[in-house]
């Protein structure tokens, strides 16, 4: 198996996760009289057959992510870098909107409103980053494509 279908098999995992625990709330309790749409023994059946599988497959995505190197670094460190690259060009477009949207003055008395930023500059940036992030996005998803699953 390679580490890219364990990504999905662990996106869908997560998702049926949620669904049997919605499952079970919605049966947990009924009407005295009545059943339950679905028997809660066999959907905590479910639940804990699903959260095992789940331990499995993070363990050893985990350990994969670790152990391979791409870049000269380990999946896991540029997953990392990936995350704090999203952090920061969040960050960066959103002091760009900010900047950019100085407000328009309806007569010469009214307060100007000036960007305390070089937006340029800033948009400059803000574009290298979202290049870097992509260019590494795209390495992190060749890896999960080639590399087997530990």
């Amino acid at each position: 198996m390679k580490l890219a279908e364990a990504l999905q098999e662990r996106a869908d995992l997560a998702r049926r996760i949620d669904s049997v625990k919605s499952r079970l709330c919605h049966n947990a309790i009924v009407q005295e009289g009545e059943q339950p749409a679905e028997a809660p023994a066999s959907l905590l059946a479910e639940f804990d057959a699903c959260t095992n599988r789940m331990e499995e497959l993070l363990t050893r995505i985990n350990l994969t992510n670790c152990q391979t190197v791409v870049l000269g670094q380990s999946l896991t460190a540029l997953l990392a870098r990936r995350d704090a690259l999203k952090i920061k060009l969040d960050g960066y477009r959103m002091l760009v909107n900010e900047a950019s949207s100085t407000a328009r003055r309806a007569t010469r008395s009214e307060i100007k409103i000036l960007s305390t930023v070089n937006v340029t500059d800033l948009q400059k940036h803000v574009d290298r980053i979202a290049k870097e992030l992509r260019q590494l996005d795209n390495a992190i998803q060749q890896a999960n494509w080639t590399t087997d699953l530990l």
